[in-house]
């Protein structure tokens, strides 16, 4: 990429049959929506996209497919995280061939007492700089219970020159990305937030520049980074104060079920599935989800109707 990314990145989901299979062509339909809703770049194969409960046989093909329909429409990151080096440096290999603009990547875990010591944290994402030459988003989640410190980060953006994005969604958000800014800022294309925008507001005043979220609702988010990084501080607020119940609905009572449930509300896929030993949401938490999304008149809502 010639210029860095910025702005909303939302993750798309996977679509499923109701008996479970992969649906391809609302896939295909996911993609067309997100490009729609005017989003910066489209991020396929994250947690989010129920990465963990696809074979690989499916992750290769959703990688394919995604980037032959996207067709360079907008750019697309592949999530590639896994325990194994290897692994996750000929995903990364993939991923670039087939044409992914970046990579992302949570640090090497399996469960919470199966993790990398520092250094081996940092000869991960070695490997996989190495290997490719586009760049690589490192995410700094809760999920791995890894805690990559300020240090370990900062020395990953000095010296691995591809490592240059970092979405930074751990408690207090907004205080680790300002103190990684302030320790490689110069080394930083892209501080980016996540967990749906919880803490958007917060984050932007520390130096985020964009933020990756679920793909329900990117064309309501979006103008929240656009009109605080054009310096419209009171405009960002206001569409902050808009989005703020559905975007604490979303992550506090659906996770990445609501997504699926808006688009199939929307007539964008045909089921809202997902796979066990996931849970389809409750009826109450379903209804206050479509009510909150219908008083924003959010985009996906109405999309292949």
């Amino acid at each position: 990429m010639k210029k860095a990314l910025s702005g909303i990145l939302p993750v798309a989901p996977t679509p499923f049959h109701a008996d479970g299979k992969v649906d391809e062509d609302g896939m295909r339909r996911v993609i067309d929506c997100m490009i729609d809703q005017g989003v910066d770049a489209i991020c396929i194969l994250a947690n989010y996209s129920e990465q963990f409960l696809l074979s690989d046989e499916e992750r290769a093909l959703l990688m394919r497919l995604s980037l032959e329909h996207a067709a360079g429409r907008v750019p697309i990151i592949v999530t590639i995280s896994h325990f194994w080096t290897d692994l996750v440096v000929r995903r990364a290999k993939d991923a670039e061939s087939m044409g992914a603009a970046m990579v992302m990547m949570m640090p090497p875990y399996h469960g919470a007492a199966l993790q990398a010591a520092p250094q081996g944290i940092f000869e991960h994402f070695q490997a996989v700089n190495d290997a490719i030459s586009i760049p690589i988003m490192v995410q700094d989640a809760p999920l791995s219970g890894v805690n990559l410190t300020i240090d370990l980060l900062a020395r990953m953006a000095r010296e691995l020159e591809n490592v240059s994005y970092f979405k930074i969604e751990c408690p207090f958000a907004a205080d680790k990305l300002a103190a990684l800014i302030d320790a490689a800022g110069d080394h930083i294309d892209g501080p980016f937030d996540g967990e749906e925008a919880v803490t958007l507001l917060a984050d932007l005043d520390a130096g985020a520049t964009g933020t990756m979220t679920s793909a329900m609702f990117p064309e309501k988010i979006g103008p929240i980074v656009t009109e605080y990084l054009a310096g419209n501080n009171e405009a960002a607020l206001e569409h902050w104060k808009l989005c703020l119940p559905l975007i604490n609905h979303e992550n506090r009572q659906c996770g990445l079920r609501a997504a699926k449930t808006v688009f199939m509300e929307g007539g964008v896929i045909a089921s809202d599935y997902v796979r066990h030993p996931l849970k389809p949401m409750s009826q109450r938490t379903r209804d206050r989800l479509l009510s909150l999304a219908r008083d924003l008149d959010v985009l996906a809502l109405k999309w292949g109707k």
